[in-house]
């Protein structure tokens, strides 16, 4: 299933038919599954699982009267990591040894690299709260009460502000009634696979007796600018706040990915730090600060509940006595510049003023996503040189 990019009329949000739902075979992408390679063999050879938990952009049709009038096409775009379902796609179809699950709905839903709250209601209406304080426009901080936004990141509205608790209840609803269409699938498939590549990675060790190793890695992008009013996406974030001139690889960790005191990293240190070092390769980075750590952001829930698990594998079934067979395992997050993804001309146009957004340069993505491939590659030549 495919949901066109097709604006309803110029400056509107893309939308998904009212009533549609997804199957995990809709949001799920490995090679060769369009020519007979069947989804249990690419498990049975894969070493990763990228998750794109904010590729989906298009709105559901049940979701539009919920929107602020304000809420545009381009927006909608910015709002979402627009650039890294086409690019993950693109890597998935080459790389035999990775598959991707895609989020096919927006964040504005629910956003699953957030932890989910037990009761979204309060949490939404509390945001509504910090907003309505903030005053319409103003910059407002939500932390801890960001899974539903009603404001973008440059604090456009997002959401029209409820009349009343019984309309925020109906909003909530219509929410999670959707979610259990497309983002609830994508929730439980990222799992799933997950799961299903961790266990072909033991079986592989036990089989080999040799060591085997299995990561997931979380995928995003995001602009070092942010929309004017008039959708000019020009203004500067703050120094603290702006990615490096590629991608910034996150374990939860510090600036060298070591832990910052009693906070648990997702990926060991030294194999984040190595595969840095591919991704400057792969990319061809000019400036070792092109590929960071940590910076600025240290990572979300996606590698969280990752990491988490794999502790407690790691405590158990998965670390073998001396000399025995074992799996590394690790979960990354990978925050890509967007200027970068873009390329040159698409991020020219976003500076101007409009509602639009540019058509993806496809030459474009097939290099990035073959850059994707040859930092995992060489990463995957590290791990195989590693003595035991």
């Amino acid at each position: 299933m495919s949901v066109s990019p097709t604006p309803r009329s110029s400056g509107t949000p893309v939308t998904i038919p009212a009533g549609t739902t997804f199957k995990p075979s809709d949001i799920t992408f490995y090679q060769g599954q369009d020519s007979g390679r069947t989804l249990k063999t690419a498990i049975s050879e894969a070493d990763v699982v990228v998750s794109c938990p904010h590729s989906g952009d298009a709105v559901p049709e049940e979701l539009l009267e919920f929107l602020a009038p304000e809420f545009t096409h381009r927006l909608q775009f910015d709002y979402s990591d627009r650039t890294t379902g086409p690019i993950v796609r693109a890597w998935a179809a080459m790389d035999p040894r990775i598959i991707y699950v895609e989020n096919p709905h927006p964040r504005l839903l629910r956003d699953p690299n957030r932890a989910k709250p037990e009761d979204l209601g309060a949490q939404l209406k509390e945001a509504f709260e910090r907003v309505r304080k903030a005053g319409t426009w103003n910059k407002v901080d939500l932390g801890g009460v960001d899974t539903i936004r009603p404001v973008t990141f440059s604090f456009f509205p997002l959401l029209k502000v409820p009349g009343s608790d019984a309309e925020l209840n109906r909003m909530v609803a219509a929410f999670e009634e959707v979610a259990a269409r497309g983002l609830g699938v994508y929730e439980s498939t990222r799992d799933e696979l997950r799961d299903a590549v961790v266990d072909a990675a033991s079986n592989r060790a036990t089989g080999t007796g040799l060591p085997a190793h299995a990561f997931t890695l979380s995928f995003h992008d995001t602009m070092n600018h942010t929309t004017t009013r008039d959708g000019a996406v020009t203004v500067e974030r703050a120094a603290a706040d702006r990615l490096p001139d590629i991608v910034a690889l996150s374990n939860r960790g510090d600036e060298n990915g070591n832990p910052r005191g009693s906070e648990v990293v997702t990926m060991d240190p030294e194999m984040l730090r190595v595969l840095a070092e591919c991704h400057r390769v792969g990319f061809n980075a000019t400036e070792p600060e092109a590929v960071a750590l940590n910076k600025p952001y240290l990572g979300s829930q996606e590698i969280i509940a990752s990491g988490a698990l794999f502790r407690v594998l790691s405590k158990s079934t998965f670390r073998k006595p001396a000399g025995s067979a074992h799996v590394l395992l690790g979960a990354v997050q990978a925050e890509f510049l967007r200027e970068f993804l873009l390329g040159e001309a698409a991020t020219a146009q976003l500076q101007q003023p409009g509602t639009g957004w540019p058509e993806e340069d496809t030459a474009w993505t097939s290099q990035i996503a073959h850059a994707c491939k040859t930092s995992w590659d060489e990463f995957r030549a590290y791990l195989a040189s590693r003595p035991e």
